[in-house]
């Protein structure tokens, strides 16, 4: 069993118990065991980034010309936002969701073939760089908007239909800090989105000879965009907040995450297969 495999099971158990004390966090309302999660879950994040980062040294045009090592990093994404978060806000509830979905992702990967794309070594950095890491932490940033936009949803309605804050309710942060999060998230997320996608048209213009192609992933991506440019200048340009935009952040991350099953349904220039 080669090294890269040992460190994947690793973060993977690491992830696993991290989630578990999330949880535990939240059934029992004691802050003890979601605090050891999140301290599980960061030894998993920081040994799963060393492996990225090993990945890259050992061969980075393999490791970049692969959809294992994309799926890999996005799962590592999400829970950098997640630690960003939750120092910034004190939004440690989002581990309940961000550190599952970081297994999941992480999980998952490994049932991806290793395709190669058609990328040219020497532009490999600029690709990278440009196109895959800032798509990746802005999806990373809508996946926690979304979260924190469901929470609100449901937080709002319980108060205004007066229902009393029991259990897992009573952990939950303010309505305040929620639509901080969702506001924080839309504010970086769409202008790396932007970059992630402008990057990536100019790259398909390189390596296929022509801007857009029709292909369903292109228009899925700029059917994204636009959603998310109207949440952007909703929340900019008009200072909306609460439930409307809490609402668009959930459809954007919804969209993402379609967007991204058809790497594995739909024969694509990004097919995993």
């Amino acid at each position: 069993m080669a090294w890269t495999e040992y460190l994947l099971y690793a973060v993977l158990s690491l992830y696993l118990i991290g989630s578990g004390g999330h949880i535990c966090g939240i059934l029992t309302r004691k802050e003890r065991p979601r605090v050891a999660g999140g301290f599980i879950s960061a030894i998993g994040f920081a040994l799963h980034g060393t492996t990225l980062v090993l990945q890259l040294l050992n061969d980075p045009h393999l490791a970049v010309a692969q959809g294992e090592f994309y799926l890999s990093l996005f799962s590592w994404s999400v829970l950098l936002i997640l630690f960003i978060l939750w120092i910034k806000l004190k939004l440690s509830f989002l581990g309940l969701i961000a550190t599952p979905l970081a297994f999941i992702i992480l999980l998952g990967s490994q049932t991806v073939t290793a395709s190669r794309l058609p990328l040219p070594a020497s532009m490999a950095g600029l690709f990278f760089g440009l196109h895959i890491v800032a798509l990746f932490c802005s999806i990373g940033l809508m996946a926690m908007a979304a979260m924190a936009g469901a929470a609100y949803i449901r937080l709002e309605r319980r108060i205004k239909s007066k229902e009393k804050l029991t259990g897992a309710w009573s952990t939950l942060p303010s309505l305040d800090k929620l639509d901080a999060a969702n506001r924080i998230c839309v504010t970086v997320g769409f202008p790396l989105y932007t970059i992630g996608l402008v990057v990536g048209f100019l790259w398909a213009a390189l390596t296929w000879g022509r801007f857009f192609s029709f292909d369903p992933k292109e228009v899925a991506a700029v059917c994204i965009w636009l959603l998310f440019a109207y949440l952007f200048h909703q929340r900019m340009a008009l200072g909306w907040r609460g439930r409307k935009t809490a609402w668009l952040a959930v459809w954007v991350f919804g969209l993402s995450v379609c967007s991204m099953l058809l790497n594995f349904l739909v024969k694509t220039h990004h097919s995993f297969s």
